[in-house]
Parts: C-alpha cells; sequence; structure tokens
C-alpha cells in the first residue's frame, strides 16, 4: 500500500493522467471480482496520486456493468483515503450548460438492479451509513477552494439524477427530473458514491456538462461529436485545478 494523496475516478472522455510520471500498476483480486482496470499511480505536482478508468481505459464497460465495488476496493487497498470522481453529465437547469464543470452536493438515485452495497453477500457486515449529504463537505470545499485558486469557474451545488443507461434519457424522463430538483444528469454517480461512504473513503464528484440535456437549453439533437467535443473542452483544465488541490 502506498501513501496516496489523492484518487481520480476518470469518466467518460477521461482515460489516463498524461502528467502523470513514475507511474506504476496496482493490480490486485478483490472480493467483488474484476476492477474497471489497474490503478495507475504516479507522481504529480510533487505528490503520488491514483487514477483509475471507471470505464476501462479503452471504454469498454457500460455504466450498468461497471464493478463500482471493486473499483472503489480497490483504491482502498492502493492506499487512497479521498476520490475525486469525474462524471461526464447533461444538464438541465440554466446554471449547468456545456462545458461547464461543477461540485454538485447532492443525488437522486434512479438506476435498478446494480449491487450497490458491501452487504450483499451472505454474512457480511450490515451497515447503515449516514447518507444525508451524499458527498464529503470537506473534500467538496477543497476542490471549490482549489478551483478558485486556478482560476476555474465551478458550478457550487447541485442535484445530479443518476439513470441507468447506457441509452440517453428522453424529454418526459428529463422534464421529470427537473420536477423532482435534478439540475444535472449522468449514468455513474451510483452506487459509487454510496460505496465509498461505506468504505469510509472521503468522496466529491467534478461533474463535466457534455451537452444540454433532451429537452433542455438549446438542444434539438444530441451527438457523439458534440458530447466529446465538450468534454475535450471541460477536461483541459483539470491538471490545474488538480495541482491546486494537492496544495492545500
Amino acid at each position: 500500500m502506498t501513501d496516496i494523496a489523492l484518487a481520480v475516478i476518470g469518466g467518460t472522455g477521461l482515460y489516463k493522467l498524461a502528467a502523470l510520471e513514475n507511474v506504476d500498476s496496482f493490480e490486485r483480486d478483490t472480493p467483488y471480482g474484476a476492477a474497471s482496470g489497474p490503478v495507475r499511480i504516479g507522481d504529480f505536482a510533487g505528490r503520488r496520486i491514483a487514477f483509475l478508468a471507471r470505464h476501462g481505459e479503452g471504454h469498454s464497460v457500460p455504466p450498468h456493468r461497471i464493478n463500482y465495488r471493486a473499483n472503489l476496493w480497490l483504491l482502498k487497498e492502493a492506499g487512497a483515503r479521498r476520490v475525486l470522481a469525474v462524471n461526464a453529465v447533461g444538464g438541465i437547469t440554466e446554471r449547468w450548460g456545456p462545458r461547464t464543470l461543477g461540485v454538485p452536493d447532492q443525488l437522486i438515485d434512479y438506476t435498478w438492479g446494480r449491487v450497490s452495497t458491501l452487504c450483499e453477500e451472505p454474512g457480511s457486515e450490515v451497515l447503515h451509513v449516514d447518507f444525508t449529504e451524499p458527498y464529503t463537505p470537506a473534500l467538496r470545499r477543497a476542490v471549490l477552494k482549489a478551483g478558485a485558486a486556478a482560476g476555474i469557474t465551478l458550478v457550487d451545488g447541485g442535484c445530479y439524477g443518476v439513470t441507468q443507461g447506457p441509452r440517453l434519457e428522453t424529454r418526459a424522463e428529463v422534464a421529470r427530473l427537473r420536477r423532482d430538483g435534478c439540475d444535472l444528469v449522468g449514468m455513474t454517480g451510483m452506487p459509487e458514491a454510496a460505496l465509498a461512504r461505506e468504505l469510509g473513503l472521503d468522496y466529491a464528484c467534478l461533474a463535466l456538462v457534455a451537452n444540454w440535456a433532451a429537452g433542455c437549453g438549446d438542444q434539438t439533437e444530441i451527438t457523439l461529436d458534440e458530447v466529446f467535443a465538450n468534454l475535450e473542452h471541460a477536461t483541459a483544465p483539470i491538471p490545474r485545478l488538480l495541482e491546486h488541490l494537492l496544495a492545500d
């Protein structure tokens, strides 16, 4: 196990941290099966950090098939205690237009059929964790402070609606999400956040808006070309953000 200052989980469009140096790969069998891939541990801004590609380094694992338990267990086993999860999302409300970056503070889980707890197997300890605040407040504040120091505009707060995927949502589904109070929609926020809480990991989400959700903004059709162009733009400031986060 290594002393890791921060672990980053990369979502769609972020499959590696190019700035990592002296990289080692950490792989283990987990009690929950295979993780999405190895944990890459390297030097960045004078600290040792870890990176894991949530969908696999070749984006081969769809949202509903990700082994969230194995991923988080492997990060903890590698020595991580703080996790910054990068999630590609669709924007619903006006603050969350394409290419926006933000740090949500709430979520609603609309997924189904995913193994969502460490308590699944017979004989497992039953865990009733407090999930009032699904993201660790201190880590959220640190990310927002780092963004301000780096000159990066981050939306503070917002509710992330987590859908099943891998298809995108209908206009009617997004209208329901809006009525429920969701500001953004994505497919990978749960059960990742809850599992991090069960494992005792500090966890925060950095949401990158890839597109307006269906029926929102001026969106008429969602294309993958648009999604990936917006994500390329939104991921560009992440190394600068991480540098300031690690300096705090």
